[in-house]
């Protein structure tokens, strides 16, 4: 059976705009489109039906455009020092701001980025706004809502993360005089996105059965947490919640390659990913373009976007598998037996985006199936073993880095020794150097290193200012329809 298939059906993308939701007709499974029938709102929110349809769009909003595919690369991905625009010198050039911090408040992937969290924001909004009058089975409303919440803070983390201070909206406007809002500072964001983690971690499960594999858990909840704390330098919390989640049986997946192919989706490392799958029956049901922008240039696997960078590939330490599974080479044969050209726009592609050519379907986007992987265990570790340093347990904080450093040895005896050290600045070193080559290409990179407090050391060459470049512009478009009530990020 294809658990994944089924995840994939019964999407209800809601809309707020002119009175009306527009709600695909639904199966009885879980994300698949149906891009024909609309449903009035004032017939909707009736039934638990419409609760699991309302849910559902939440997460089918999650594989867009915005979210997965420029937008993202642009304001968390290309402005790190592991990843450049790719693609051709003309192709899309107006990526390059990102990547030389000239970017000015009118270029369109900041408005296409907002837009998308905004629209995450506004479904979830709706799901808790609307589901708690319908009659339905009340552990099933209590999950809901729960699911919301995460998703509702994943987005705004993504928000805070980029642009700093942002609006804050929990609920959905009432009339017209609720539209326009001013930003919220960003203590009070990150305090929103910690209540409503706190919220979904006690209602989550910790697992689903198969037809229900991809939604959020309460190991996510609680992952995700653990992260927005480290970036607010909460470190005995980061401690207590990475220990919690490092007890709940997740494990890394003993092949470090093959953790990002397809068949091995939502393994015993991953703890969310956003679900993506071509249903060959409908037309526009794959909609992500995730690895389509990502894929070989000048091969059928896609367009070549967000490709690393040298500096990336002279992370890796001698011996580290890490680094031809994160990074296809121009000339190699992927293990999966494509030859890539030995000749071609861009020396190095993203291997972890990278979907076989042999499953590329005629048709539809170029990878389409593949999902997004947004956090994963190895990274939990790296977060123990970062707040455990800091909170002066040496001991933990080696074991935690050295089992990611275990994998990645592949088996080789004598390649990248364990981390003995106890010196805690050495030990916060090999951390940070750990992420990067670990969750490299996984959209971390960048705002690790500035929450690091590393812009000027590691960007500087870059063009990278103090300052200033800690967040990018709020999109002027959105500061033109608030007349103003938007203010500008400093420096820009």
């Amino acid at each position: 059976m294809n658990y994944k298939n089924n995840y994939i059906q019964k999407i209800g993308l809601i809309a707020l705009c002119t009175g009306l939701l527009v709600i695909p007709a639904c199966k009885n499974d879980f994300l698949k489109v149906d891009p024909q029938a609309q449903q009035p709102a004032i017939t909707f929110w009736k039934t638990q039906e419409d609760a699991t349809k309302a849910v559902n769009s939440i997460y089918a909003n999650l594989r867009t455009w915005g979210n997965t595919a420029f937008p993202a690369i642009a304001v968390e991905s290309i402005g790190g020092d592991d990843a450049e625009k790719g693609s051709s010198a003309n192709d899309a050039s107006y990526l390059n701001g990102f990547d030389n911090f000239t970017v000015t408040s009118t270029e369109g992937q900041l408005q296409g980025f907002w837009e998308a969290q905004y629209q995450n924001i506004n479904l979830c909004n709706q799901v808790l706004d609307n589901i708690p009058a319908i009659s339905m089975d009340a552990t099933l409303k209590t999950r809901y809502l729960a699911e919301a919440k995460f998703v509702r803070a994943y987005s705004y983390f993504r928000l805070v993360r980029a642009f700093g201070d942002v609006p804050l909206r929990l609920n959905v406007p009432k009339d017209a005089s609720e539209f326009n809002i001013p930003r919220t500072p960003k203590a009070q964001v990150y305090a929103a996105i910690e209540k409503d983690l706190d919220d979904a971690a006690l209602v989550l499960p910790q697992t689903y059965p198969a037809v229900d594999l991809g939604r959020a858990t309460k190991g996510a909840a609680l992952a995700l947490h653990a992260k927005v704390a480290m970036y607010l330098g909460k470190w005995d919390l980061v401690l207590s919640l990475t220990n919690t989640v490092m007890g709940m049986g997740y494990n890394l997946f003993p092949n470090y390659e093959q953790n990002f192919r397809e068949n091995n989706e939502n393994n015993i490392e991953s703890i969310f990913e956003i679900q993506c799958e071509i249903n060959q029956t409908i037309a526009g049901s794959a909609t992500s373009q995730y690895s389509q922008v990502q894929g070989v240039r000048g091969t059928k696997g896609g367009w070549g976007f967000n490709v690393p960078t040298a500096t990336l590939a002279a992370a890796y330490e001698a011996g580290d598998v890490r680094r031809d599974a994160t990074i296809i080479f121009r000339g190699e044969t992927t293990p999966q037996g494509d030859a890539i050209p030995a000749t071609g726009d861009n020396p190095m592609y993203n291997q972890k985006s990278y979907v076989p050519f042999n499953s590329i379907i005629s048709g539809f986007n170029e990878g389409a199936q593949q999902n997004v992987r947004v956090i994963r265990f190895a990274d939990v570790l790296l977060m123990n073993a970062e707040a455990a340093n800091e909170q002066g347990n040496a001991t933990l904080a080696k074991t935690s880095l050295n089992k990611v450093r275990a994998r990645a040895r592949g088996g080789v005896v004598g390649v990248l020794p364990d981390v003995t050290s106890t010196d805690k600045d050495a030990i916060r070193q090999a951390i940070w150097k750990e992420r990067q080559v670990e969750l490299a290409m996984e959209y971390d990179r960048y705002f690790d290193v500035i929450r690091q407090g590393r812009g000027t050391t590691v960007f500087g060459a870059k063009g990278w200012k103090a300052g200033k470049n800690e967040v990018w512009p709020i999109p002027l478009t959105e500061i033109d329809k608030s007349a103003g009530k938007l203010t500008q990020n400093p420096n820009y």
